[in-house]
């Protein structure tokens, strides 16, 4: 008999799980518990107190673990949590609370009782979801037990025929979508649910995801379904076709929602042996409501109604939607209609194929009157090959606008092909919603900044800030008469640094002992032979800026003002350092007087021969590389680093500041480097930001490594 669930180091059969259960409903009412929230990764403790508390009648509020502090102290508050539950490592987040440890199915997990103040909740509540939304604040919504047994039980009869015997998670079990229609339907069905780490299936945080960490899960576990996001099944996609690989041949269902997905990229996925099939749904109504299924699907629609779920279209064209619909939103003492108004626009077409035609917010009114659905333009450019994300702007416009976001890969993406897909996309599209202007940029950035929600959806507000200007920038170049949308790429040549890097970027982020820092796998002296290295090239940083400013030629003066600053805020990081470096035990003065590593020479002679013999503007070249570095490394290096390590927060100054500033300093940086339109100077940036990237993975190469690091280099 097969077991009900797998975990990454034990298995469990039916009267095991039973047991399993049954002890956490144990642990459960030893805490007096009403309002249960847990914060934990996916494994077999948040599945096991997530079936107790739907047993015993409790509410249940699983937390996302990479919701901010505010969010989740928010979301505790607002639901009179009593009890919390965490993993060792994030309970750590929250010392003010009397934390006990417990195991819960094998896994280790920390409980903690809260004084709350009971929330008037609707009757029936069992569980709250947390939408991420688009706001820094999320919306709790209440869900019932009827609800969540209807969904479960209308895909269980829905993908019966499928004969799914085994289902790996890999979205975060706090995503409704994988805790209803993943855990719970495979657990009502009879499959086994196979339940890792969310970092052991490819998945770090909210948005970072590995498809080769997935395929190797999924190939090793024998996967015959899994839920993911349309960004991940294109990640997923696009490894596959370089690897020249096709899915395991033990898929029988792949489920794709969050958002559109488009009928190309389906296509791209078929042809690669991946039983992709979109959906629909939200948690208003307990998660997924329409789907297509094999031998009943229509590629580019989201499927037809589940058996739990009613869906309509009202007159304005609005989505409508009933069958298991929440019991109301937490402090809204607001009646559920008996059709939940969705606020998506959307169309039923003769079969009953539900097509999803975007947010009826978003909306784009053009100068010409028309109206315009960004998400439909969005779907047809994120269908182009070398498009991950994209989003369009441009209400009051006679052309629209967008931000692209291209697909990681090793070598980037050259501006001709990203030209190219613009130009494909628009052939595709009326004249009316074409694009005229478009910019691309970072996409990890982007997404770690929050310009993303979990789902993979846009923040539009915080897209427009970031990107607007430079958007805005790019359409003043144009004649403002011209009835013609441009056909050409604007490109600012911060993009292009960034696009002609990103390969000697990758290469720099992947060596071993970044990754092992990242994941927790570090030791003291690691991290003290870093900050070693650290202090010998940024006790060069000031007069480096000094004669670089010296050196600039006369028309370059306009940048005084800007070295000036960068003078001033640099002056005394490399005591910050040196400080460090003693609240973790090391010896500062040994390394103040001592020498750097023969990488790091290297580094910081290149620097002043780049501003002493060729053009002192490379040596922007190493801000974009060393500032760049801290924004996408400094403050989760510095947790992952910590926390294991027990370290004082004393010894982490220079990365926590590093990694705050830096975020300031590029978005100047960015300014700057837009300003410079020299060919010759900006050649000289690029290939010394190149020569940087190398020579500092150099760097990196030469520090001492803890076991497990030196296992990964291995075996790459």
């Amino acid at each position: 008999m097969r077991p009900v669930l797998q975990a990454a180091h034990a298995a469990w059969s039916a009267r095991d799980w039973q047991d399993s259960g049954e002890r956490a409903g144990v642990l459960l009412r030893g805490a007096r518990t009403r309002v249960l929230a847990t914060v934990l990764d996916n494994g077999p403790a948040f599945v096991a107190l997530d079936e107790a508390a739907l047993a015993a009648g409790l509410v249940h509020v699983p937390l996302p673990p990479f919701f901010s502090d505010e969010q989740a102290l928010h979301a505790l508050d607002a639901a009179g949590v009593d009890t919390l539950v965490a993993s060792p490592l994030l309970a750590e987040r929250w010392p003010q609370w009397r934390w006990q440890t417990h195991t819960v199915a094998g896994e280790t997990v920390c409980v903690a009782p809260r004084q709350a103040t009971p929330r008037a909740l609707p009757a029936g509540t069992v569980k709250i979801t947390f939408t991420s939304g688009t706001t820094g604040r999320p919306k709790g919504v209440c869900l019932g037990a009827a609800a969540l047994d209807r969904i479960a039980n209308g895909l269980v009869q829905a993908l019966g025929p499928l004969g799914i015997e085994r289902h790996l998670s890999v979205l975060p079990y706090a995503v409704l979508l994988e805790n209803v229609a993943g855990s719970m339907a495979a657990r009502r069905q009879g499959a086994t649910l196979v339940s890792l780490p969310t970092r052991s299936v490819g998945l770090t945080g909210s948005s970072q995801f590995e498809p080769a960490v997935f395929d190797r899960a999924l190939r090793e576990h024998g996967a015959n379904s899994v839920i993911l996001l349309p960004q991940m099944l294109r990640a997923w996609c696009a490894w596959l076709a370089r690897s020249g690989q096709r899915a395991s041949p033990a898929l029988r269902f792949v489920a794709v929602g969050g958002a559109a997905v488009g009928a190309p990229l389906l296509a791209q996925a078929h042809a690669l042996g991946i039983p992709a099939y979109e959906g629909y749904g939200l948690s208003e109504a307990a998660s997924v409501q329409t789907l297509n299924l094999p031998g009943a699907s229509r590629p580019g629609s989201a499927g037809r109604a589940l058996p739990h779920g009613q869906v309509r279209i009202a007159p304005d064209g609005e989505i409508e939607v009933r069958g298991s619909l929440h019991l109301g939103y937490l402090g809204d003492p607001t009646p559920v209609p008996d059709w939940w108004p969705s606020g998506d626009l959307g169309r039923l077409d003769a079969e009953g194929y539900l097509h999803i035609e975007g947010r009826r917010k978003n909306v784009l009114i053009t100068a010409f009157g028309r109206n315009v659905s960004p998400e439909w333009v969005e779907t047809v450019l994120t269908s182009q090959p070398a498009i991950a994300q994209a989003v369009v702007l441009g209400d009051g416009q006679a052309w629209l606008d967008a931000v692209l976001w291209p697909v990681p890969s090793p070598a980037g993406v050259p501006a001709p092909a990203m030209a190219e897909a613009v130009a494909q996309a628009n052939a595709a599209l009326p004249d009316y919603a074409r694009i005229g202007h478009w910019a691309y940029a970072d996409l990890a950035r982007d997404t770690a900044d929050g310009l993303f929600t979990p789902n993979g959806r846009p923040v539009r507000e915080r897209v427009l800030a970031r990107h607007g200007p430079a958007l805005s920038a790019i359409a003043t170049t144009d004649d403002p008469s011209d009835d013609i949308p441009p056909s050409g790429i604007n490109m600012s040549f911060h993009t292009t640094l960034q696009q002609e890097t990103q390969a000697a970027r990758q290469r720099l982020l992947g060596t071993p002992i970044i990754q092992g820092a990242l994941a927790g796998s570090v030791s003291v002296s690691s991290y003290l032979a870093f900050l070693r290295e650290a202090y010998h090239h940024v006790r060069h940083t000031v007069p480096l800026l000094k004669a670089m400013k010296a050196a600039l030629p006369a028309h370059h003066r306009w940048l005084d003002e800007a070295m000036d600053e960068y003078i001033e805020e640099e002056a005394g990081h490399d005591e910050w350092i040196l400080q460090d470096i003693a609240a973790c035990g090391g010896d500062a003065e040994a390394v103040r007087h001592g020498q750097p590593s023969p990488a790091t020479e290297l580094m910081v002679a290149y620097a002043h021969d780049t501003i002493r013999r060729g053009n002192p503007l490379g040596f922007f070249g190493m801000v974009h590389v060393l500032e760049g570095t801290s924004v996408s490394l400094a403050l989760l290096a510095a947790d992952a680093i910590q926390k294991p390590l027990g370290l004082p927060d004393a010894g982490f100054t220079y990365l926590r500041s590093h990694g705050t500033l830096d975020r300031e300093h590029t978005a100047h940086f960015e300014l700057l480097m837009d300003r410079i339109d020299d060919p010759a100077d900006q050649r000289a940036i690029v290939h010394a930001a190149n020569m940087f990237y190398r020579l500092y993975r150099d760097v990196f190469m030469g520090l001492p490594m803890p076991q497990a690091a030196r296992n990964a280099e291995a075996v790459a």
